[in-house]
């Protein structure tokens, strides 16, 4: 079985289009990716936008992406295969 490695992500939802912003520093997490979704954070519904936009983005599967920590954040965690090629 292979490890699992963080992604730590700021997503913007509401976005005109899913797009990564690229990599910035944050105080509390360290390096994250900041991501744009073109869906609005009602019911979980930018949350999966962002899973699988994530998904795609990594050529990954979905069930290999998942949300860890920041459901109601826009500052969010995710775990993904080790060695996953990020951007």
């Amino acid at each position: 079985m292979l490890g699992r490695m963080k992604l730590h992500v700021r997503a913007a939802p509401n976005a005109h289009r899913s797009e990564v912003i690229g990599w910035e520093n944050d105080a509390r997490s360290g390096r994250v990716l900041r991501v744009r979704v073109a869906a609005p954070p009602v019911e979980g519904k930018a949350n999966a936008a962002l899973r699988d936009f994530l998904a795609r983005t990594l050529d990954l599967p979905r069930s290999q992406v998942v949300l860890d920590r920041g459901n109601a954040s826009r500052l969010k965690c995710f775990e993904i295969p080790d060695g996953t090629p990020l951007p």
